[in-house]
């Protein structure tokens, strides 16, 4: 009886909590009873597991009973306690503490909520002498992603409960992410609550637009947004290698779900805080989960998968300043992929509208897929606009390879299936993606920039018979070739009066380029010689063509590439003027103004006084006599029916410019040497419908001619030919020789090549033959008493 009313005989630490609370809750925790618990707790550390289970009971009952001055008083208590105590047994007092913590945050009192998180947030701060084994933060995670998505009806007590939320959120994150035995804060079952909680916080405009510098408004209210957002930098900051996939899912499972891809200005914003926040060498990885979901996504709407792309190149160009890691080519590889799908079914959209009555819709889906189409190529082409030079000249290389060319194998690209029409948009956007890459690109040697397996399918393209393609074939040389920047003076094919005013910058032919010009210079010229005679040209072909030589001269030229390129303009001179192959009128003008604006550059470039006089009295007659053989009027002028061919004076003579040659330095009696482009099969390949004279006219074709022409004058031509190619093979330079032959060559291999094939099969064997049918090998045996032999084995 005694023992039940006698207050003393209450344990000691019942007796100090007890007396920390006031008879007036209003009063608040008393100080000096508050300094004789935490002394009791520090001096017994052993009690400490006893004072939070009392606390934690009174907690409880004052809870239930809505005591909520003694909640705040009993919390406080806890808060203090924790901060004392740093001893092994403050383990079981943490414990208690949690429990405490998720009894207010269950409760739906928004204060008591906000209580319980502060209360977590002020231990989540506490670094712990020891891990702990056993602790779990499941359930801490669940609340306080609920909170995050409060949807209480005050908008002042809403926006206090998010806030709270997102504080205990990143509470957790410093508590668990930097102890290992936490790994599993990262499982998906936990980053599926906490990222969609930040992200759901940040999209909120309003509070973005409000404060957008800072957690914090101007009238002292915490701004969620800003918030959501430092909590996930500081998230994404802390994610290890192997984390990273778990943490970067759910950003694209929630731009999903919200349909935020379309309009994208949130999704771009959430990837550049990504790319910034995370580890330099895990760039990659963000990069190869949106590669990912772009190809799990390919049959969205044309503006999602846009949004997607854009948020591609923004992840690409954070990326490419820092570590993009194994994924360069595969980045290229998947856009180029989803290039080729999205011409396919803007081509299927198209075909559909044909057949159907819907224009308008047809129409507007067509130009959706065109804004997919520009934003891969943009992405194309920034990415490897700002990768390193070794890794540019690889992607070049592998956007070069995936280039439909008629009449070489495509791997990955059957143009077949998606036409003529299909195949042009694919040469058009990879040639234009190809542009962008090539910019700046700079390489000391031209060799190792132009390799024969990127430059043969480049020219393949430059003799389609579509002017758009050829000016992007020039435009990527250009960016190849020219090295020092010297473009922009060169722009617009004109009659330059003064060269050295340009500030041309140049320097010495290294031998390397010396070199490369010996082996791929036949096939450049012959290349601008094929383009000049186009009938499709217009203004802007010509003055890539003379942009063209004029970055040849400035970055290639020693003084045997200078006389080729004389004798390629007198070439040109002579085809245009001859007009063998009844060219337009536009064209014929347009080539002599080519080669007067060349030649006016190339006699100022040499320096040659009376090379540059020839040239300069040549252009004073024109601009007298004959305006439209120059860039100044050709362009704008009235083009007269015909060509005044009795006049020699209006045209460049090749004995007075070897005159003016003569001497040492160059061989001016190659200029003799009529130049012929080098015989290819080229023109086959690339499905031209018109051939150039010498180019067909080759060994196999030549008894045709001999046999069926009956022009009277066919024994005279053949002298005269004869006589050229004797003259050839004497002055002609040896280079220029080999490749004529070489040429040949491979045109007569290869025709004996298909005619056995044609001709020649494989004995019957009783083992069997091999078919193939329908892309499967099938072998078919063949009895022996079936089975024909030639005579002479049979006796």
């Amino acid at each position: 009886l005694l023992c039940g009313c006698c207050g003393p005989l209450r344990p000691r630490y019942k007796r100090l909590v007890d007396n920390i609370f006031p008879e007036d809750p209003k009063d608040g925790l008393s100080k000096s009873d508050m300094e004789k618990l935490t002394f009791y707790a520090v001096s017994a550390p052993e009690k400490l597991d006893r004072i939070g289970a009392y606390l934690a009971e009174r907690l409880s009952r004052d809870v239930v009973r809505h005591r909520y001055g003694n909640v705040v008083i009993a919390m406080e208590a806890l808060d203090q306690l924790l901060m004392a105590c740093h001893s092994q047994s403050i383990k079981p007092f943490v414990e208690s503490f949690l429990h405490m913590v998720a009894k207010l945050l269950e409760s739906r009192e928004p204060d008591l909520q906000v209580l319980g998180t502060n209360s977590f947030v002020k231990f989540a701060n506490i670094e712990e002498d020891t891990p702990s084994y056993h602790r779990r933060y499941d359930f801490f995670v669940s609340q306080f992603s609920a909170m995050c998505h409060s949807t209480h009806e005050d908008t002042e007590t809403r926006t206090r409960i998010r806030v709270a939320g997102i504080k205990g959120l990143q509470g957790v994150v410093r508590k668990t992410v930097n102890d290992e035995l936490q790994a599993i804060i990262w499982e998906p079952q936990h980053m599926d609550k906490l990222i969609p909680s930040m992200l759901f916080n940040m999209q909120d405009s309003e509070d973005l637009d409000s404060t957008p510098s800072g957690s914090v408004s101007q009238d002292g209210e915490e701004n969620p947004a800003a918030l959501a957002e430092s909590c996930f930098r500081e998230l994404l900051g802390r994610a290890a290698y192997g984390n990273m996939n778990n943490a970067v899912r759910p950003v694209l499972v929630h731009l999903d779900n919200h349909h935020l891809w379309d309009p994208n200005e949130f999704a771009v914003s959430c990837f550049r805080i990504i790319m910034y926040s995370i580890q330099a060498q895990h760039s990659h990885h963000v990069i190869q989960q949106v590669l990912n979901h772009l190809d799990t996504h390919n049959k969205n709407t044309p503006r999602a998968r846009a949004g997607i792309v854009q948020v591609l190149l923004e992840t690409v160009a954070i990326a490419a300043k820092g570590s993009v890691g194994p994924t360069v080519l595969e980045v290229f590889n998947t856009l180029l992929k989803h290039l080729r799908m999205s011409v396919d079914f803007e081509l299927g959209e198209s075909s559909r509208r044909n057949s159907s009555t819907s224009v308008s819709s047809g129409r507007g889906k067509e130009s959706e897929e065109r804004i997919v189409q520009n934003a891969i190529i943009q992405t194309i082409g920034f990415f490897g606009g700002n990768l390193p030079d070794y890794q540019r000249a690889e992607v070049m290389m592998f956007i070069m390879g995936k280039v439909p060319v008629y009449g070489t194998p495509c791997h990955t690209l059957d143009t077949v299936k998606i036409g003529h029409q299909g195949t042009k948009r694919i040469q058009t956007m990879l040639l234009s993606s190809l542009i962008m890459v090539t910019s700046g690109f700079k390489s000391k040697s031209m060799a190792a920039a132009l390799p024969s397996p990127f430059l043969d399918p480049l020219f393949s393209i430059s003799l389609m018979e579509d002017s758009e393609l050829r000016q992007l074939v020039f435009e990527i040389l250009h960016n190849i070739i020219d090295r020092h920047d010297n473009r922009a003076k060169l722009r617009g094919i004109r009659i330059i009066p003064n060269v050295a005013a340009l500030k041309i910058k140049r320097e010495k032919i290294s031998k390397q380029d010396v070199a490369f010009m010996k082996k791929h210079g036949q096939q450049l010229y012959r290349h601008i010689y094929l383009g000049c005679k186009e009938e499709d040209n217009v203004h802007k072909n010509f003055e890539l063509l003379f942009t063209t030589l004029a970055i040849l001269t400035i970055e290639l030229a020693n003084e045997e590439v200078v006389i080729d390129l004389i004798r390629l303009s007198i070439a040109l001179q002579d085809m245009a003027l001859a007009n063998e192959e009844n060219m337009p009128m536009f064209i014929r003008c347009g080539i002599m103004a080519l080669v007067a604006a060349y030649l006016n550059f190339l006699s100022q470039m040499i320096a040659n006084p009376p090379f540059c006089q020839h040239v300069s009295k040549v252009i004073e007659l024109r601009s007298m006599d004959a305006q439209h053989l120059l860039p100044e009027h050709i362009f704008r002028d009235k083009i007269p029916e015909s060509l005044d061919k009795e006049d020699r004076l209006l045209y460049f003579q090749t004995a007075d410019m070897a005159e003016c040659l003569a001497g040492p330095g160059y061989n001016a009696e190659r200029l003799s040497v009529p130049y012929v482009p080098q015989v290819t099969d080229e023109d086959r390949l690339t499905r031209r419908k018109k051939h150039t004279p010498g180019v067909l006219s080759n060994f196999f074709l030549d008894p045709l001619i001999v046999l069926f022409s009956d022009t009277t004058g066919l024994e005279e031509q053949e002298r005269e030919k004869r006589r050229q190619v004797m003259e050839k093979f004497q002055k002609a330079p040896f280079e220029e020789i080999a490749a004529h032959c070489e040429s040949k060559a491979n045109m007569l291999h290869d025709r004996l090549a298909k005619i056995f094939e044609l001709t020649i099969r494989p004995p019957p064997s009783p083992s069997g033959v091999v078919s193939i049918s329908s892309g499967h090998t099938q072998h078919q045996s063949v009895p022996v008493y079936e089975m024909k032999f030639p005579d002479l084995c049979v006796y």
